[in-house]
């Protein structure tokens, strides 16, 4: 089972060296972090002098790092995780690769010391409080001409979960920061796409909240995560050209792998996927109902899709992407030319600017279930018939790998 995990791209563009490498930080990791059964004598231990990598068997899960590109034209400073501008708290972790692998998302029902930001009126700032059991829904709402309906109220909001009504304990609509994964098609079938989708991609990045996190995954067969989290728009972009054509389409695995890195940052509430393909999975080893499952773990991220499939009406590739967006109260969009992906990326941007917050404590009519069905509806005088768009249901149970 593919275990939602990034891959080094330079055990592939280094391999006379990264092994080496690799060693060295190893040592360094175990020097700055040593076992609590680990005696002084083992700590002056010198490292082995061969270039095998160390077995994972005996490396510590909860300090395993994030694997990040290394290349001999990256800038100064990035190989470390880029510093947040706006760090969580004392007491919290605020680098996502020191997150053990199996972290429950923050707000997770089956967390009961979960944490959640809640933003402050007064300074614009962002706190954490504890809550118990607590679903958070992120709403779009449209009227019958698809126009953003931004301008209602919590009474207009009815939510039930497992056909019960809930009581809705938070409500808000507000431009907050967001943790952001860009994940981009990088087989061979994509080479003469890029340069457009790139700057489609760039326009997203630029109209997004200047405290936004944002990384950027690069995947065929394998994938990359060529940045990590970071607001830095120069960095985003030189990730976005890191491009090696070629492979298939292990689109399940790119989704579950990056799901979990946004899990593991518990900086922010709000998160987002955006995924740009031009064919169907053909190489994962996840499922599309896995990759779904996934993505409705409770408070999951919101999943925006790009098909390029050339103007083909139907096709498993286009109903795959359809079924993540809509499990997750995303959207799909099939631009008949890469002219229109520019338009479509400003327009997810909004979205994401104008979303509702909604947050409830679920009735336990039915704790025993693995999987929560959610319907949320609106109504306000003044409008005609409304569309919600949010997940349409979440599990509990079960980790986040």
């Amino acid at each position: 089972m593919y275990r939602g995990r990034f891959t080094h791209r330079s055990q592939l563009r280094r391999a006379g060296t990264a092994p080496v490498v690799l060693l060295v930080l190893a040592a360094l990791g175990a020097a700055q972090n040593p076992s609590p059964t680990q005696n002084a004598s083992q700590q002056q231990t010198p490292p082995p002098t061969t270039a095998s990598k160390p077995s994972p068997a005996t490396q510590q899960p909860q300090a395993e790092p994030v694997p990040q590109r290394t290349t001999p034209a990256q800038p100064a400073g990035q190989q470390a995780n880029p510093a947040s501008p706006n760090p969580g708290p004392a007491g919290t972790n605020s680098n996502p690769a020191e997150v053990p692998p199996n972290a429950i998302s923050p707000g997770s029902p089956q967390d009961s010391n979960a944490q959640e930001p809640i933003a402050n009126d007064q300074s614009g700032m962002f706190v954490f409080k504890k809550e118990v059991q607590e679903v958070v829904l992120h709403a779009t709402v449209v009227d019958q001409r698809g126009r953003p309906a931004g301008h209602l109220d919590r009474s207009a909001f009815a939510v039930s979960e497992d056909g019960s009504a809930q009581s809705i304990t938070g409500f808000r609509r507000e431009d907050v920061p967001v943790a952001i994964g860009i994940v981009i098609d990088n087989s061979g079938s994509m080479r003469d796409k890029r340069t457009k989708v790139n700057q489609a991609v760039m326009n997203l990045i630029r109209a997004s909240n200047p405290l936004d996190e944002i990384f950027v995954v690069n995947f065929s067969q394998t994938s990359y995560l060529d940045q990590d989290f970071t607001p830095d728009t120069g960095l985003l972009e030189q990730a976005l050209h890191q491009t090696s054509m070629g492979g298939s389409t292990a689109l399940y695995d790119a989704i579950v792998a990056s799901a979990t890195h946004l899990a593991n940052n518990p900086r922010l509430d709000k998160k987002i996927l955006l995924v740009i393909t031009d064919g169907q999975d053909n190489m994962s080893e996840e499922t599309l109902q896995e990759a779904i499952r996934h993505l409705q773990r409770a408070n999951g991220p919101t999943l925006y899709a790009f098909g390029l499939m050339g103007g083909s009406i139907q096709g498993p590739g286009r109903e795959a992407l359809q079924s993540l967006a809509e499990a997750t109260g995303g959207a799909a969009f099939f631009p008949d030319s890469l002219d229109q992906v520019n338009d479509l990326t400003r327009s997810i941007a909004h979205d994401i600017r104008s979303q509702y917050t909604i947050t409830y404590k679920p009735v336990n009519e039915n704790a025993n279930a693995t999987y929560h069905p959610i319907r949320v509806e609106a109504r306000s005088p003044g409008y005609g018939r409304l569309t919600v768009r949010t997940r349409s249901g979440y599990y509990t149970g079960e980790s986040v790998r």
